[in-house]
């Protein structure tokens, strides 16, 4: 990589700037940005629109980075979209800008943006990759910029202090623009209002002009209560868990309604759009006896949105942890808050990363945290979710199972677990049919 918008805007030149032709909100942050992303589609498509969403990054698929009004884009689409922009990007590639080829994340953002004007869509929600003032993403002149919570996340890249990595993610407020922004530390709250005031775009703020008001726990989800423009809006349905996730669905309200100029949204449409709302791998409950439930959270501030939503809504006990994570983050810190709720720890890495961390590394690190004996190994996902399994079945029946800490093994773990779940439901279906 590069710090530079130079090659994909010149892949964008040499396709016409497909990434103009229609108006985007572009959302950043280090953690939420996926889940409000899905919950502005929703919101937008219960509204009438027709929406593109561009996803980073997938937990399973490439193709969950091109959404057309909730679905991936088709296999054949993807292929087609490929060779479209193909010789554009060896055109780019061949002239070394800034000393590199073009990144994966570069092309697959060229051929969102490709994907969303042929379609076309009404509107554009398009999720950050990394940082913000850099990223691929950033070649369009957002109508709305949402910025969801910032913390300490690829420091390397980002910077070692939220101020710092707050001006990278500031880069997506730009004139004309209406920031939307999520509740902040103070440090980060500082930058996004000076960048906002530079370049003259309206700010829409946590606290005073949205919030989450209220909510409750209910069965597969959180009813909530939330100020939008239009006033307090009750009785909200969100099929997900944790308070994060309620202050989510209140940024994506505000977010939609600033798109639609200031123009409140209706309880119908609040209503509709956010129980409609599907996303995978965010305290997903994937399988049942035992219950194991599947998350994302890869950072301190993710990590800790997780133990206390998963506390809160399912109450295992005890509870078992399957963990994998990435080598350049702070496995200790992200252990330390996992240790106040999983019982014992499964270790294990995914196969798919090269950036992965050993499980002798993260295991002898685990070891400095847990008790003796509670720190369980396992060299691939599959054998720590039959590990885990089989300690919260001895456990009792309100045992369960909390996979997290690296998107890439939950995305694996997904595909497992969903992929053994589908076999069943096959099987049982045709033991219905011979039945009959």
């Amino acid at each position: 990589m590069a710090p530079s918008l130079s090659r994909v805007q010149a892949v964008m030149d040499l396709m016409g700037d497909p990434q103009h032709s229609v108006p985007v909100i572009q959302v950043a942050g280090t953690n939420g940005k996926g889940s409000t992303a899905i919950m502005i589609d929703a919101l937008l498509r219960a509204s009438g629109l027709r929406v593109g969403r561009f996803a980073s990054p997938h937990l399973t698929d490439a193709r969950e980075r091109i959404v057309i009004d909730g679905d991936p884009v088709s296999e054949d689409r993807f292929d087609e979209i490929w060779e479209e922009i193909r010789p554009f990007v060896e055109m780019v590639d061949d002239q070394k800008l800034d000393g590199v080829d073009l990144t994966f994340f570069e092309v697959i953002t060229a051929m969102a943006y490709a994907t969303f004007a042929d379609a076309p869509v009404d509107v554009a929600v398009v999720e950050v990759g990394l940082g913000g003032r850099w990223d691929a993403t950033s070649v369009v002149q957002p109508k709305v910029s949402v910025v969801c919570p910032i913390g300490l996340d690829h420091t390397h890249l980002l910077g070692g202090t939220i101020a710092e990595v707050a001006v990278e993610k500031a880069g997506i407020i730009k004139e004309g623009s209406v920031a939307v922004l999520s509740g902040q530390d103070p440090a980060a709250a500082q930058v996004l209002l000076a960048r906002a005031v530079e370049v003259g775009a309206e700010v829409k703020a946590e606290g005073p002009d949205f919030g989450l008001l209220g909510r409750q726990v209910a069965v597969g989800g959180q009813l909530l209560r939330i100020d939008t423009t239009g006033g307090p809006v009750a009785d909200v349905f969100l099929p997900l868990f944790g308070e994060h996730m309620a202050r989510n669905a209140a940024l994506a309200v505000a977010a939609v309604e600033a798109f639609l100029g200031g123009k409140p949204l209706s309880q119908e449409i609040i209503t509709e759009g956010l129980a409609a709302v599907d996303a995978p791998a965010r305290l997903e409950l994937v399988k049942t006896s035992p219950a194991i439930v599947l998350d994302t959270a890869h950072n301190v501030q993710a990590a800790r949105a997780t133990i206390d939503a998963v506390t809160e809504s399912f109450a295992f006990a005890p509870m078992i942890g399957v963990v994998a994570m990435m080598a350049d983050k702070d496995s200790t810190a992200v252990l330390q808050i996992f240790s106040e709720q999983m019982d014992e720890v499964v270790i294990t890495q995914t196969a798919n990363s090269p950036r992965a961390r050993s499980v002798e590394d993260l295991a002898t690190e685990a070891e400095e945290i847990w008790p003796s004996g509670k720190v369980h190994r396992a060299p691939r996902v599959a054998d720590a979710i039959e590990i885990a399994a089989s300690l919260a079945d001895a456990a009792g029946t309100h045992s369960g199972v909390l996979i997290a800490g690296s998107v890439i093994a939950a995305g694996e773990a997904r595909d497992l677990l969903v992929q053994e779940s589908d076999e069943k439901s096959d099987a049982d279906d045709r033991r219905g049919d011979d039945e009959e």
